[in-house]
């Protein structure tokens, strides 16, 4: 097994908890699903958020919605970027894995579908 990182994001309409808290959870858990990741292959979860969400960590949505405690979870500030997608959520999950770059399904949810429409699944 070597490490592999899969890519994704996810837009909210609102910067409420709740829309965080479920957006966030959806993408991972999509990542989850279509990649057949196995917790304990999990290596770290990097999230940047824009600016225009305060509201609610995604780390501590993920965390606390998929049961993730023992994960290490790092979020950052997306740099703010004059025309950028506003309320969005991106995701790099790094994991050990035996599937190459190529069988790795990243996951690009809402309005985040225009950042890399070669790599949503």
């Amino acid at each position: 097994m070597k490490p592999v990182a899969i890519r994704g994001a996810v837009t909210v309409e609102n910067d409420t908890a709740d829309e965080i808290k479920q957006a966030s959870v959806e993408m991972v858990r999509k990542i989850v699903e279509t990649n057949d990741i196995n917790r304990d292959d999990i290596i770290m979860v990097f999230l940047t958020m824009t600016q225009d969400l305060t509201s609610f960590n995604a780390s501590s949505a993920i965390r606390l919605g998929l049961e993730w405690g023992d994960v290490p979870f790092f979020t950052s500030q997306e740099p703010f970027i004059v025309g950028g997608l506003e309320k969005c959520i991106r995701v790099l999950i790094q994991v050990q894995s035996t599937k190459t770059k190529n069988d790795i399904n990243h996951v690009y949810l809402g309005n985040a579908a225009h950042l890399r429409p070669d790599l949503k699944e």
